[in-house]
C-alpha cells in the first residue's frame, strides 16, 4: 500500500475490485490522453463508451435497469481514479451520473426508469442536468425558464446556462417554473431527449480548466411535453434538484481528491529529479513540508468523501457529511495544486508539465453543484438544526 491507497478505510471485496480496475483503466487509457483533451478541448467519446463497457457510466443504477449495481463509495473511488488521470473525464462521468441518472432513479416511475436508465448506464446515451441560469446559479428557486401548462402539454421557455455534458447530452433533466410566485415550491422537474422541437444549445463555453468536459447552454423555445416527462410531483422540482445536488457533492469531492492525487504525484516525482544545490530539492526541508501538507490534506478529504459516501450507502442522513467533504476537498485540491505549481517552481508555469492543469482544473471544484460559500451555509444551518 502507498500513499495514493492513504490510510485504511475499510473496502468490501468489490470496492476494493472496483477500485484497481478503474486506476488501471484511468493509467492506461485515460492518462495518456489527458494532455490532449486538455490541450485541444477535446471530448474523448472513446473513453465515454470504454466507461459504458466497464460500467462506470451506470455505476449505482441497479442491475435490473442495466447498471453496475455498484456501492457509493466504489462509485467515490471509480471518480477519484478518473480524476488523478484527467479530470475532464472524471467530470463526464459523474455529472451523468449523479446529476441524470440520479434524480430519474430516485424519482423517476417505474414507466421512466425503464424508459431511460438502460441507454444511459450503457453509455450509449449521454446525460445533463439543466438547473442553473444566466441569471440564477446559487439562488437554485429563483429560475425565470418557466414552463406553462395547457391541457396535458407542459410548455418550457428558457434559457439554461453552464450545462456539463450540455454540447454532448442525449438526455435532459430539467427544472422549471410553473409558478414563479410559490418560489422554490412552484418549481417543476422533468426528464426529455434533447432532440425535442425548440430545444438548441449555445455554443460550447471557452473554460479556464476541464477543458474536454462540453458545456453549453441549453435554450428551450416553446418546448411541448407530456405528463410523461415529469420527474416526481408538479410542483416538487425543488426536491429533486437539492436530494440530487446534495448527492453530487460526494462526486465533486471525489473528482477534488483526485485532482489533489495527480498534484502530489508530479510533485513528488519532480521532488526526487530535479536538483539544486547538489542534492534533490525534496530533501530540502521547505519542500518536504509542503509535500507533508499535501498529503495530510489528501488522506483527511478521502476520509471525509468515503464517510459521506459510506453514510449514503446505509440509508442515513449525510447531507452535512456531503456539504463538508466536498467543501474541504475542493479547497484541498486548490491548495496542493497551487504547491505542485511552486515546487516546479518556472516548470509549473509551463504547459509543457501538467502542474499548471491540475491548478486550473483544481479551481472549479470550488464553484459547481454548490460553491464553497454555499457549503458553509449548508454545514451551519445543519449544525443549527442538530
Amino acid at each position: 500500500m502507498g500513499w495514493e491507497d492513504g490510510f485504511h478505510f475499510e473496502l468490501s471485496d468489490e470496492e476494493q475490485m472496483v477500485q484497481e480496475t478503474a486506476r488501471s483503466f484511468a493509467k492506461s487509457a485515460v492518462e495518456p490522453l489527458a494532455a490532449k483533451i486538455d490541450r485541444e478541448h477535446y471530448y474523448p467519446g472513446e473513453l465515454v463508451k470504454a466507461m459504458g463497457e466497464l460500467g462506470f457510466m451506470g455505476a449505482t443504477v441497479p442491475e435490473e435497469y442495466g447498471g453496475a449495481g455498484l456501492s457509493n463509495v466504489a462509485y467515490s473511488l471509480i471518480i477519484e481514479e478518473l480524476a488523478a488521470a484527467c479530470a475532464s473525464t472524471a467530470i463526464i462521468m459523474s455529472a451523468h451520473n449523479s446529476l441524470c441518472i440520479s434524480p430519474i432513479q430516485n424519482f423517476g416511475t417505474e414507466e421512466q426508469k425503464k424508459k431511460w436508465l438502460p441507454d444511459l448506464a450503457a453509455g450509449k446515451k449521454l446525460g445533463c442536468f439543466a438547473l442553473s441560469e444566466p441569471g440564477t446559479g446559487s439562488d437554485a428557486a429563483n429560475l425565470s425558464c418557466t414552463v406553462e401548462k395547457r391541457g396535458d402539454k407542459y410548455i418550457v421557455n428558457g434559457t439554461k446556462n453552464w450545462i456539463t455534458n450540455g454540447p454532448k447530452a442525449d438526455v435532459a433533466v430539467l427544472f422549471a417554473s410553473i409558478d414563479r410566485s410559490k418560489g422554490h415550491k412552484g418549481i417543476a422537474a422533468f426528464v426529455h431527449s434533447l432532440d425535442l422541437k425548440g430545444v438548441t444549445r449555445g455554443k460550447p463555453e471557452d473554460k479556464l480548466g476541464i477543458c474536454g468536459s462540453p458545456t453549453s447552454s441549453l435554450i428551450y423555445d416553446s418546448v411541448e411535453l407530456t405528463a410523461e416527462n415529469l420527474l416526481g410531483d408538479e410542483h416538487g422540482g425543488f426536491k429533486v434538484a437539492m436530494h440530487t445536488l446534495n448527492g453530487g457533492r460526494i462526486g465533486v469531492a471525489s473528482q477534488a481528491v483526485g485532482i489533489a492525487r495527480a498534484s502530489l504525484a508530479d510533485a513528488l516525482r519532480y521532488a526526487k529529479e530535479r536538483k539544486t544545490f547538489g542534492r534533490p530539492i525534496g530533501e530540502h526541508q521547505s519542500i518536504q513540508n509542503y509535500l507533508a501538507d499535501m498529503v495530510t490534506r489528501i488522506d483527511a478529504s478521502r476520509y471525509l468523501t468515503l464517510s459521506a459516501a459510506r453514510l449514503k450507502d446505509s440509508g442515513r442522513q449525510y447531507i452535512r457529511e456531503a456539504s463538508m467533504a466536498k467543501l474541504f476537498a475542493s479547497e484541498t485540491a486548490r491548495f496542493c495544486a497551487d504547491r505542485c505549481v511552486q515546487i516546479h517552481g518556472g516548470y509549473g508555469y509551463v504547459k509543457e508539465f501538467p502542474a499548471e492543469r491540475h491548478l486550473r482544473d483544481a479551481k472549479i471544484t470550488e464553484i459547481y453543484e454548490g460553491t464553497s460559500e454555499i457549503q458553509r451555509i449548508v454545514i451551519g444551518s445543519r449544525l443549527m438544526k442538530e
